[in-house]
């Protein structure tokens, strides 16, 4: 037998002796010890963000962020920095914060200070000594001597990565394996060879219904307190699988955690694709995340649109990759050559090349303030270098005393208020100043104004002002949405002739609002969608998703040293938020380009965060303080990637940026 992949595991000290040029007494073991002598790779049953089950041969001893890394390149899904394992959750983790949870008192009364779980380990974990829930407990109890030869039990209705092995140790060929990726009733896949590339096809596609199994474990928040205590089953990137608890056949989701996703290209990324866009997908239809009854509709339909081409036979990817590949990387880069040189050409003039590019039109106003109904007033606006000025006339403009509203709008929150039932289109600024986020409202009159203001907004936000070569594409995405938005006069599909059920295609608080006339208002919805190719459906769903104006928001419980009650900590992708736990509303925000440091006191749980305008010191309730620390230092990790360094990952950076120790 080849023992290379096995290592000493210490149960005591939750940890692996991997340096193999250290001895026993230098790892402090004594001989009273118990060490196992176990496989380092061994049987983890992994959902993915199509809540299919895979029975994957993990490794156990390395850094979960290496795990993740090596799993999804047999799983073909590029850019695995993005995605991480975590816990699967129960209904009793939304009702209680981390601390509070029983697991958590229990194994506190039951092992004092916890002495068998390392100091910087996810505090998530019930208790490192006791078997988790699914365990087989092989691991947990002395074995007898000489027992080498693992037994493996009979488990799941799971799709292994390998081809199965016999109880003899060799290999077998399923007979029943399809290479067509045809789906088993039950909602899993049957057994696929890497070899064949089968199963990157396999993934490239997933059953329209779930098992009722995954089904099951499906958690709905209610509130945004319950949406930011799902965050607490992140498994600590830094530590290996079986340091947090987790021993073979235990259950792990793998999920997209960093939504930032680098080099989206639908050619090579038909797994990647189809990944976020079922995480997507059941992110809304759970309600974690909050859309318009018009944008439902929009998921509604590209749902249908992708189920419909799913069953139609797709072109070859290789045979387009190879032909026009070259040709569509010479014509991209000479492309992004010409809008760099070019520019904007928003009310610019084209003999001075010196001049600041400005929009300006007449738009209407709110402020509102308390204890005082207001109305919208009309005003002559004016965006330039990342301002927002208002007068109260055109005439006005020339006279910079003239000024009613000078906003600085880098930094601020844009948010859309769009009904397009009511043609209301509607931007709501956030915008920071001495005494927190001050709202104010802009109401415009045609979806083509709406989407030149929306634009110029969300970009000043970000620090780049009408000039950045974006701008028009971003005006263009804004008003492409919006299209697709605007119900058609009749389906072209036959209601009787789709079997739609509608709670598996809206967020259930439309189930009622909408009963009777659902199906009739998704398929005039996707008149508008019908003509899209499947991956082109895929994409537009996910770039609907990043639209909304809560994506990509990871909320926590926090409460900070200044304050008495407790706040939302809101992290995304390049900034994050203080918000009401009650409402959602932005109270504060920073940018991560403000960032001097952040750390975390470990003995207190406290973590500090150091902006060039000044800190902020808190502790999570809701998870683990290394959980926010990794999100914030992942982010940043994520935004120093590069086209011109992305086939290689640095690893080092990664951990020095999440890891919380030098």
């Amino acid at each position: 037998m080849d023992w290379s992949d096995h290592a000493l595991w210490w149960p005591d000290r939750n940890k692996w002796l991997a340096r193999t040029r250290s001895t026993l007494d230098q790892y402090g073991v004594l001989a009273d010890a118990l060490l196992h002598f176990t496989p380092m790779h061994k049987s983890l049953r992994v959902q993915l963000p199509d809540l299919r089950y895979l029975d994957c041969k993990v490794d156990f001893s390395i850094k979960t962020f290496n795990a993740v890394i090596n799993l999804c390149k047999e799983l073909g899904i590029r850019h695995a920095e993005e995605l991480s394992f975590c816990k699967p959750l129960e209904p009793q983790h939304l009702k209680h914060n981390l601390k509070d949870l029983p697991s958590n008192k229990k194994s506190k009364d039951n092992s004092g200070s916890g002495k068998n779980i390392a100091s910087d380990t996810n505090t998530f974990i019930p208790n490192a000594n006791q078997s988790p829930s699914g365990s087989t407990g092989s691991l947990d109890k002395s074995m007898p001597p000489f027992m080498c030869a693992p037994v493996t039990p009979k488990h799941h209705t799971s799709t292994p990565i390998s081809s199965p092995i016999t109880t003899s140790g060799t290999w077998k060929r399923n007979n029943q394996t399809d290479l067509n990726g045809v789906y088993s009733p039950n909602g899993t896949i049957q057994s696929y060879e890497l070899m064949n590339g089968s199963l990157d096809v396999s993934l490239a596609l997933s059953p329209t219904t779930p098992s009722q199994e995954a089904r099951a474990t499906l958690l709905r928040p209610k509130t945004l307190v319950e949406r930011a205590r799902m965050n607490v089953a992140w498994l600590d990137s830094s530590l290996s699988i079986m340091e947090q608890g987790v021993r073979e056949f235990d259950t792990l989701r793998l999920r997209f955690k960093f939504y930032c996703f680098y080099d989206l290209n639908p050619k090579i990324d038909a797994v990647r694709i189809n990944q976020i866009y079922e995480q997507a997908k059941w992110q809304l239809l759970n309600d974690e995340l909050d859309c318009t009854e018009e944008e439902a509709l929009l998921f509604a339909a590209l749902q249908v649109q992708i189920n419909l081409e799913a069953g139609l036979p797709q072109p070859t990817m290789e045979n387009s990759l190879s032909m026009s590949a070259a040709d569509d990387d010479i014509e991209a880069a000479l492309s992004e050559l010409q809008v760099t040189l070019e520019g904007s050409h928003i009310n610019t003039s084209s003999n001075d090349i010196m001049q600041v590019p400005e929009l300006y039109d007449y738009l209407r106003f709110l402020k509102p303030k308390r204890f005082t109904l207001k109305a919208f007033k009309r005003y002559w606006f004016v965006c330039r270098d990342l301002r927002l000025r208002l007068y109260k006339s055109r005439e006005d403009a020339n006279n910079e005393g003239a000024c009613v509203h000078d906003i600085n709008l880098r930094g601020c929150e844009v948010t859309p208020e769009v009904s397009l039932n009511q043609a209301k289109y509607g931007i709501k600024l956030e915008v920071p100043s001495s005494e927190g986020m001050s709202e104010m409202y802009i109401r415009c009159d045609s979806e083509e104004q709406y989407a030149k203001w929306m634009a110029a907004c969300r970009l000043a936000a970000k620090g780049r002002s009408l000039a950045d070569s974006s701008y028009e594409a971003e005006v263009a995405s804004i008003l492409a949405f919006l299209q697709m938005q605007h119900p058609a006069p009749a389906p072209v599909i036959n209601p009787s002739s789709l079997d739609i059920k509608p709670e598996e295609y809206v967020p259930p608080r439309f189930l009622t609002k909408l009963k009777g006339k659902l199906v009739q208002r998704i398929l005039e919805a996707h008149a508008n969608v019908k003509d899209l190719s499947l991956l082109d459906a895929k994409m537009s769903y996910i770039k609907a998703w990043q639209s909304l104006p809560d994506f990509g928001i990871s909320l926590f419980v926090v409460k900070f040293t200044e304050h008495r009650k407790e706040h939302l900590l809101g992290v995304a992708f390049n900034r994050i938020m203080k918000m009401d736990i009650n409402t959602g509303d932005h109270l504060k925000t920073w940018r991560y380009n403000t960032v001097k440091a952040w750390n975390v006191n470990w003995e207190v749980k406290h973590m500090m965060v150091q902006f060039e305008e000044g800190s902020i010191l808190f502790a999570c309730l809701s998870a683990d303080c290394k959980v926010i620390h990794e999100f914030i230092g992942g982010y940043i990790f994520l935004s120093t990637r590069s086209k011109e360094a992305n086939q290689s990952l640095n690893e080092e950076l990664f951990h020095k940026l999440t890891g919380g120790w030098v």
